[in-house]
């Protein structure tokens, strides 16, 4: 099965923190499933660390290199037909980045591993 990460699923995971589910982490884990990441993922982060919102241990670019290239995930491209789906999708959730998952996860036809409940107004499965 290939699953989406989320910004924080791919965070937490990374991180070891408590925080993640105990399913999220065993879907992450499992050898056999395909793990992708978004730009809109590292994108986010990225905008973050900038504005002092967010705090790495290590450099940015150290990260990406640990936590996504070397842990195995690959990077799911943005594509037009992604964006297209969000000139109609519902303003459920209002945070550009995690429309562009779900815009992703829909048109990909993948589930995203997420705590976030807001995605399940949309029709997308999310996982925790």
């Amino acid at each position: 099965m290939r699953l989406l990460l989320d910004t924080h699923a791919l965070i937490w995971f990374y991180l070891g923190d408590s925080r993640m589910s105990k399913a999220a982490r065993l879907l992450i884990e499992d050898a056999a499933n395909i793990k992708v990441v978004s730009p809109a993922a590292f994108w986010e982060l990225a905008i973050k660390i900038g504005l002092g919102k967010y705090t790495l241990t290590e450099s940015y670019d150290d990260f990406i290199q640990h936590a996504i290239l070397d842990s195995g995930f690959q990077i799911l491209p943005v594509e037009p037909r992604h964006t297209s789906v969000l000139i109609a999708l519902p303003q459920h959730h209002k945070d550009p980045f995690d429309r562009l998952m779900i815009a992703q996860a829909m048109v990909e036809g993948i589930p995203l591993v997420s705590l976030d409940s807001d995605f399940d107004l949309y029709p997308i499965t999310r996982l925790w």
